[in-house]
């Protein structure tokens, strides 16, 4: 990896760590949540739906003004909004005497940074190296901020919760506030992939023969023949076009991404109310207990980003892998219920799939779709992951009330269509070539 680069990578990987911070530090706090604001289970449940929902709506439109505009400029403002909306929560818990709904308008702005901030950070990463190798090391290291961050999460927000119960609320604002200035004083701007008025009009010639339209083809150029950034029917024409050629491989990654996602989630909810209302586990104790498959899960990810390099049937046979791994751990804690230990195990070993998944999903959107796409594309993956942490409490719950046995039988079954597809829709050609030139 670039030495040069390094304090950028850091910085750019301190986002998704705030972010995920933001988020799941509430978990294990939301039984002392309801308690301290006299609601529902299901209303405070909302806190977390809430900040879900507004990512999913949101992640597409900022990946489009990041590949228009430039990726830090939307990052800045997306962290400074996250932080104001954990302001509005904290201060609204501090001095309102009803302040559910304050809250709850909070955590919809938090959500609304969130879907500006997280998943940009991956298309930067893809635009700040040349090597392919470098790529795929640095979202490793991004992923593993990600999935640290829910490490910590349990762990911090149980903490802090101790001291007093909204400060987890109030610490959004100081961690955003580290990661704006880090972004904004240690990330250079890559160079920018422009285009020639000529080259924003994709070439029929070029769809007869399959190639890339020429749009999409990136040039170096003089600031003198940089041109403004393409107009909206323009980016449409080649969206679609990236769509029509690399569908099936790019609903694959994205069902895989939002798969792992509603496991991990759920996974979590399940341990959490078992530990609770079994093995009566609560507080600081209980959130360690909840880190030990992420940890598992973010060791698993940080060496899965370095070994896979440009190798993209390493990528796909190490997401297989991973998914096959999860079903047999998903199976094999339905059969060790009853035995919290080996529930752990297992459910640790279901924490290491996801974590030979995960990034080879994010090398394959960044090294599989052009700079000036890659945005718009991620940020679709981001909205399918986000859709499987909003998914993944509420299905389980529901399924906790319902039909118990069903559990993991169920997440099995989400496990076995992610193998599926990462076996039969993801088909580089050759080990170094791009995923869309063999699917």
């Amino acid at each position: 990896m670039e030495a040069k680069k390094k304090w950028d990578l850091i910085s750019v990987a301190s986002i998704p760590l705030i972010m995920t911070l933001g988020n799941s530090m509430l978990i294990p706090i939301l039984p002392l949540i309801r308690e301290k604001l006299a609601v529902t289970s299901f209303q405070v449940s909302l806190l977390i739906t809430a900040y879900s929902l507004a990512a999913i709506l949101l992640i597409p439109v900022a990946g489009f003004l990041s590949d228009r505009y430039g990726r830090k400029i939307v990052i800045i403002p997306s962290l400074i909004i996250a932080g104001i909306g954990g302001a509005v929560c904290g201060l609204a818990a501090w001095f309102m005497p009803h302040p559910y709904t304050i809250i709850l308008a909070g955590r919809l702005l938090q959500g609304i940074g969130a879907a500006g901030a997280a998943p940009v950070a991956m298309p930067l990463v893809g635009d700040m190296f040349t090597s392919e190798s470098d790529v795929s090391s640095g979202l490793g290291l991004v992923e593993t901020a990600n999935t640290g961050g829910k490490v910590l999460s349990p762990i911090l927000g149980s903490a802090l919760a101790s001291i007093i119960w909204f400060l987890p609320f109030l610490a959004i604002p100081v961690f955003s506030l580290i990661s704006i200035l880090m972004v904004a004083f240690l990330v250079k701007n890559p160079a920018k992939a422009t285009k020639s008025k000529q080259e924003a009009s994709a070439n029929p010639a070029d769809k007869e023969q399959g190639k890339q339209p020429s749009a999409l083809v990136t040039r170096p150029k003089s600031k003198e023949q940089e041109q403004p950034p393409v107009s909206l029917p323009v980016f449409i024409k080649e969206l679609k076009w990236i769509f029509s050629k690399n569908g099936r491989w790019l609903y694959a990654i994205f069902t895989i991404g939002g798969i792992a996602m509603f496991l991990l989630f759920g996974s979590l909810f399940y341990l959490s109310e078992l530990l609770e209302d079994k093995y009566k586990l609560s507080g600081i104790l209980k959130g360690c207990v909840l880190a030990i498959p992420l940890s598992l899960l973010c060791i698993t990810s940080f060496i899965t980003g370095k070994i896979i390099g440009q190798h993209k049937k390493r990528m796909k046979w190490l997401t297989f892998a991973g998914c096959v791994l999860a079903l047999g751990a998903t199976l094999g804690s339905n059969v060790m219920i009853s035995s919290l230990p080996m529930l752990i195990f297992m459910l640790s070993l279901l924490g290491i799939g996801i974590g030979l998944a995960l990034p080879c999903l994010d090398a394959f959107i960044t090294a599989g779709i052009d700079k000036s796409q890659r945005g718009t594309i991620s940020s679709f993956y981001s909205s399918m992951r986000f859709i499987g942490v909003a998914a993944g409490p509420p299905v389980i719950s529901l399924l906790l009330t319902r039909v118990p046995g069903w559990i993991f039988y169920v997440m099995a079954a989400a496990c076995l269509i992610a193998a599926a597809l990462a076996l039969f829709a993801i088909h580089p050609r050759t080990d170094v070539d791009q995923p869309a030139a063999g699917s």
